[in-house]
This record gives structure tokens, sequence and C-alpha cells, in this order.
């Protein structure tokens, strides 16, 4: 008979392992070249002033594990101070962001002000300085500890004096709960902790529609669930709080903007500046739009395009094993995962659709008919 394993046996594990199969590792430590590589509990216990920063245009995940963390640094009795480049979405202020969070962008001094006598950087759900956009700098100069919490791919070890770092799960929440459980103490882990968690996982998953295919996130889960998790609330905070002009403008993207080759497999949709000043855009609006396209029967490849003051951002899902990791980085200069990926482009939305429909073919034969 087979020996049932519990969560926290698991997580206690340096690999977790269900009764039939060896997982992988819950992570990768990463370090500098050369630099000694000391408990990640010893770099919290010394700090004073604990600032945790996110990535520009922060999603759920970001706003998730930072806030999520901020919370699980208070109940250790530390305090922290979360910042973000920019605005985040609406549908996220559920989880406190208002009263716990600053943004670089409507308040530079006062970001800049708390940078300075920070003596412990925490960075989630990104691998590398430059995306913290007009932070960079500040960052960079930064001669304290930087500690990364993140899932992208190739994490810019050489920023960060302590990282952890696992591409194959869903989210930066998921990973952040694997380090709670194997460097720190998972009872602090409380319901307020365990919703900003579920925030993450939820929303970089599609609400369970990709990068899931792992038992143990649902593992995960249930175990927050235990410690208060309201998965219900949860959901309805972020996918039923949407506001009137937001549901109109993605009926623009729907009715107007979506443009379908079926031969292609490919569906995209986009957005012009016109188009969001019609439908009064406010920042998150757009989030999740992109994985409409993948609904439709017989779509394996969706993009999404929104005409920002001075670029075009771009959103890349897939469905499978076909990498739009690969084509955001070649064509579009950026990059992520291989079913989500984020670029951007300098040339006018015109272009930038133009361009897209010219590789489309190309992509098709060497990456989605033969898969």
């Amino acid at each position: 008979m087979e020996q049932s394993i519990s969560l926290k046996d698991m997580n206690a594990m340096p690999y977790a392992v269900l009764p039939t199969q060896q997982k992988s590792a819950p992570y990768k430590v990463l370090a500098k070249s050369g630099q000694e590589i000391h408990p990640l509990k010893s770099y919290i216990e010394r700090a004073h002033h604990i600032v945790i920063v996110s990535h520009d245009n922060p999603d759920g995940d970001a706003v998730g594990s930072a806030l999520g963390l901020h919370f699980f640094l208070q109940k250790m009795g530390k305090e922290s101070a979360v910042i973000f480049p920019n605005t985040y979405a609406q549908n996220l202020v559920w989880m406190d962001t208002e009263r716990i969070s600053l943004n670089y962008k409507d308040h530079p001094e006062k970001v800049t002000a708390i940078l300075s006598e920070c003596d412990l950087l925490f960075v989630v759900d990104f691998n590398r300085l430059s995306r913290a956009a007009e932070m960079t700098s500040l960052l960079q100069k930064l001669e304290i500890p930087r500690i990364l919490i993140d899932h992208h791919p190739e994490p810019d070890t050489e920023s960060f004096h302590l990282g952890f770092s696992n591409t194959q799960v869903s989210s930066t929440c998921e990973v952040l709960y694997r380090v709670i459980y194997n460097e720190l103490n998972p009872d602090y882990i409380d319901a307020h902790v365990g919703a900003c968690l579920y925030a993450g996982i939820s929303t970089d998953t599609g609400s369970f529609s990709y990068s899931c295919s792992h038992a143990e996130v649902f593992l995960a889960i249930a175990d927050l669930i235990n410690r208060g998790l309201d998965t219900v609330k949860v959901h309805q905070n972020i996918f039923d709080n949407f506001s009137e002009s937001r549901m109109r403008l993605l009926g623009c993207c729907l009715g107007e903007r979506l443009v379908v080759k079926p031969e292609y497999q490919t569906a995209y949709m986009y957005l012009s500046r016109e188009d969001m000043k019609k439908f009064h855009f406010r920042p998150g609006d757009t989030e999740g739009i992109v994985n409409y396209g993948l609904s439709i029967a017989g779509i394996r490849f969706a993009a999404f395009f929104t005409q920002k003051e001075d670029t075009i951002r771009i959103s890349f899902r897939s469905h499978g094993d076909i990498d739009v990791n690969d084509f955001a980085k070649e064509h579009f200069n950026g990059g992520g995962h291989a079913n989500a990926a984020g670029a951007s482009s300098n040339e006018s939305l015109e272009a930038t659709l133009a361009k897209f429909e010219r590789l489309i073919p190309d992509f098709y034969e060497k990456a989605i008919r033969q898969k």
C-alpha cells in the first residue's frame, strides 16, 4: 500500500514527493558569483528598513506577492514598505494596496527617501532590475542585500545577493509560498496572506486555465484554505469587480478589434489611444483580455496590442507547447514564459500590426503546425 504524505511533510522535503512520482525541486537558490549564501531568515532578522518592489504595470501576481510578503513579515514582527514603479489595476485594491503601498510615478520623492533608508530589498515577480522601469537606476545604486523571489526564466543572478526561482510553477506567489514553507515559518500564513497568494496564483494561471498542471499548486491552495482563505471571495474581488466602462472596452475589443486567422490558428486584438480614451481606460482594464482569443475553437496563438503614449504594449498567449517567449524575444524585444509573454514596439500601431501579420505565417509553420 502506498504511504500518504501530508502537505507539511512535502514542503519540508528538499523536493516534493508524491506517492507515485518524484517532482522537481520547489525552487533554485541563486547567488552572485563568489557570494556566500546566508539563510533568508538571517537577512530578515538583521534588517530594520525592508522594502518590497515589483515590476512596472504590476499585475495580480506582482501585487499579490508583494502584499503577501508584506503581511507575512508583519506577522514576523517586521515592518516593510511596498513600492510599485507605477499604478496597479483597480480590481486589486481590495488587498489593501492604497493603504500599504506607494508608486514611484506619483510619489518619486517619497519613494526615493524610503529607498535611501532601506537596508534590505525584496524584488518580487521580475528577474532583472530593468523591469522596474524608471526606478531601475535607484535600485541599482542600493548597496544593500537584494533578495529575488520570482518565476521568470533567465534571472539576472549577478544583481541579487540571494534568489529563489522556479520557472516551472504557476506564479511568483507559488514560489513565495514554497519559500515561506522551506525557509521561514508557515505558521505565520493567515487568511490575509493566503488571499494575496491566491490572487497571484489565480490571475497568473488565467483562473486556472494554464501553468497549473502540477499537483503541488492545488495542495498549496488546499493548505491556504485550511488557514482561512476564502477562494470565492477572492475570485469575486478580482474577476467580478470591473467598472461598466471596462466591460464596454472589452465589448469593443471583441466586437470591433478582433482579427481571426483560422488558417494560422491565430487571433489578435488591439486598442488605439482613441479607443482607450473613449472608454475611460484605467490601469488594469485590459488585464486578461488577451486570453479571450484563445477561447475561440481552433485558436492556439493569441496576441493583444495596446497603444500607449510612446509605445505599443503587446501580450502573447498560447496553448500547449507553442513557445511565445521565444517569439516575443526574437521579434519584439520581449519575453516571459512559454505560454505567456510580454513585449513592446516603438513603431506605430499600424506598423506593429503589419509586422505581426507578416510574422504569423512563418511562426505557424515553425512553431504551431508541427505541434
